[in-house]
């Protein structure tokens, strides 16, 4: 058990936290929303996810394979209500001793602001990180709201931190992030159309990022008919079996840590929650 976490479930198919096995996978849930500034609830998100993934059998109809890779649930951050900063610090430190087991962090949200302490462990660790960050908003706002630590800022502040971006699924967007995109050199944008259309470019492009990757996936970036209970639901999003595709291709790079976020829901059995645990499930099985 890490300090600073606590275990209320565990996800399904995770090994005893006594047998560390190195260079797997280490998750934990961080339920916090504070910052939300639609619909709330996704500090629940590590707990229905959790339950959902119980829906699931070790073997992968869909990849003809089973779930093989050792992992271990270290439970949820003790997290500070109201306070994203502090709480981003918590998620530094608990991905940080995550890393010195050996370990690559799975995080479960709660906001997509619990990103921001996972990257910046990594970066700190790898010294050079790529982003792939698959949702329906940009997130590059400086402040939100007079907030810097935001739902609204995390690829802000990764960018700053010194990641490189890839954002995947976009279809909003403010003046001013666009504007920044075009301002800089490593920010690289395939909106919704394009996933819809180009997949093949896409899968091209992410098969030929060099380094280490963290995996960021904001629940919002699926259509709201397959997942509705999100912090922002957006229409026009992506399908089940085009995040299938982008998960294949990134399994067989090199993936640092994964997290799956903003899934807002207070009930067991959700269909959003069930969704966030496949993908989770589905990276498991694939990645090597």
């Amino acid at each position: 058990m890490l300090l600073n976490t606590y275990e209320p479930w565990k996800f399904a198919f995770s090994c005893e936290n006594d047998e560390i096995t190195e260079n797997s996978f280490g998750i934990i849930g961080v339920p916090f929303d504070s910052t939300t500034s639609y619909h709330s609830g996704s500090r629940l998100g590590p707990i229905v996810v959790r339950e959902a993934s119980f829906g699931f059998e070790k073997y992968n109809t869909v990849f003809n394979k089973d779930l093989t890779t050792r992992f271990h649930d270290f439970g949820d951050v003790n997290v500070v209500p109201g306070n994203c900063e502090a709480t981003c610090r918590i998620v530094e430190d608990t991905v940080n001793e995550i890393l010195d087991l050996n370990l690559r962090p799975i995080v479960i949200g709660g906001e997509h602001s619990a990103s921001i302490g996972a990257i910046k462990a990594l970066i700190k660790r790898y010294g050079k990180l790529t982003v792939v960050h698959l949702d329906a908003h940009r997130d590059l706002a400086f402040d939100f709201i007079g907030e810097k630590y935001s739902h609204a800022t995390v690829m802000r502040r990764a960018h700053e931190m010194g990641a490189d971006l890839v954002q995947i699924g976009i279809r909003s967007s403010s003046a001013d992030e666009n504007e920044f995109v075009k301002s800089t050199y490593n920010i690289q944008t395939f909106k919704n159309k394009d996933v819809h259309k180009h997949m093949d470019a896409i899968e091209y492009f992410l098969i030929n990022i060099d380094g280490p990757i963290y995996i960021s996936i904001d629940m919002d970036v699926m259509d709201p008919s397959i997942a509705p209970n999100v912090g922002n639901p957006t229409p026009g999003g992506l399908f089940i079996s085009e995040i299938e595709a982008i998960i294949e291709t990134l399994a067989h790079r090199n993936v640092v840590g994964l997290d799956v976020v903003e899934t807002a829901s207070n009930q067991l059995g959700d269909s959003t929650a069930v969704v966030a645990a496949k993908i989770i499930y589905d990276f498991l099985t694939l990645v090597e």
